[in-house]
């Protein structure tokens, strides 16, 4: 059975990230399914489809277990706060 497998170019949070270190701006956002985001590389944040980007993060880790992909990134700047 092939294991579906999406390419991301932006983070969509749906609310759901959490701050892990606030000293460094790093996040983590898990996420139903694999997705694969380009590492090391600047990504636009945004909290659903279809809304206005809240800022620009590089993704500094991914880890793919049991069906879910969680994503580790650190915020580079940030558009709105709501």
């Amino acid at each position: 059975m092939p294991t579906p497998l999406t390419m991301e170019w932006r983070i969509i949070t749906n609310g759901r990230e959490q701050r892990i270190k606030e000293d460094h701006d790093l996040f983590e956002v898990s996420f139903e399914g694999y997705k694969l985001f380009p590492i090391d590389e600047t990504v636009e944040i945004i909290r659903k489809p279809g809304s206005k980007q809240l800022g620009i993060a590089k993704i500094v880790k991914i880890v793919f277990e049991s069906n879910k992909t969680t994503c580790q990134y650190q915020l580079i700047s940030l558009q709105s706060v709501n």
